[in-house]
């Protein structure tokens, strides 16, 4: 056999490999809490490389995904910033049985985009000496929720609560506190943190008495019973790879 059939050969065994991967390919849509933003983009492209399937992603808070999910957006696949969210549709019948799970356990983190402004301990916060305090909007992101439990627990939510300046959700309030507009604020510390270290600034990660703890579950929504992407997409969040991913966050599991 010549050399140039040999290589005609494997070219054709690898178009019809490749045409066979892409014929098995589907897409899934998926609504993602705004805190797992960097995780869930990295997970995607695993997920697509391995699979061959598509994702298309949207981000936002969970109580406004929610809404959209309940007003028929198209969504397979909901990944929620809270367990309560995703509790309640189950209870509404919104979701495929039994298919509630949690991906990740979250941690809220007081940060500054100023090195050294934070010392480790939140000791700034009774100090009270910053005009602006960043959280996201309590009724409809977990992590703003955390935040007000844990200035109540301390006894100083009062003192700070007309210096808040509020997100829509956590990626808003991290802008906030990035560009400057807020001296420090509450967020995820998925946003700030990768592979064991604080990425900027300076930051007190809160101690995980002074909140609820925030168990993110996601499940497969009903439209997504019927697409084999988003089944797939479901147990792969459950792997090893994506595991390292979401741990690499500062997620527990």
């Amino acid at each position: 056999m010549s050399s140039r059939f040999c290589k005609l050969s494997i070219l054709a065994a690898a178009s019809l490999t490749l045409a066979s991967f892409s014929a098995h390919a589907d897409e899934v849509q998926i609504a993602v809490a705004a805190n797992f933003t960097a995780p869930m983009k990295a997970i995607a492209a695993l997920f697509e490389q391995d699979t061959g399937h598509k994702v298309t992603a949207s981000f936002g808070a969970t109580g406004g995904l929610y809404t959209q999910i309940k007003n028929g957006a198209p969504f397979d696949v909901f990944l929620a910033a809270d367990d309560s969210t995703p509790i309640k549709l189950e209870k509404e019948g919104a979701i495929i049985p039994g298919s509630r799970f949690t991906y990740a356990i979250g941690t809220l983190v007081l940060w500054s985009a100023t090195e050294g402004y934070l010392d480790g301990q939140g000791e700034v916060l009774k100090q009270g000496k910053f005009a602006h305090l960043a959280i996201a909007n309590p009724k409809t992101a977990p992590y703003g929720t955390a935040a007000i439990q844990t200035l109540t627990r301390l006894g100083l939510l009062e003192n700070v609560q007309d210096k808040f300046v509020q997100g829509e959700n956590i990626t808003q309030t991290y802008q906030f506190i990035s560009t400057g507009n807020a001296k420090l604020g509450f967020v995820a510390l998925s946003q700030v943190y990768k592979d064991g270290k604080i990425t900027s600034g300076s930051a007190w990660i809160v101690p995980g008495e002074l909140y609820e703890s925030i168990r993110q579950d996601a499940v497969l929504l009903s439209r997504g019973g019927s697409n084999p992407a988003a089944k797939a997409l479901v147990d792969y969040l459950k792997g090893q790879k994506a595991a390292a991913v979401i741990q690499s966050y500062g997620y527990g599991l």
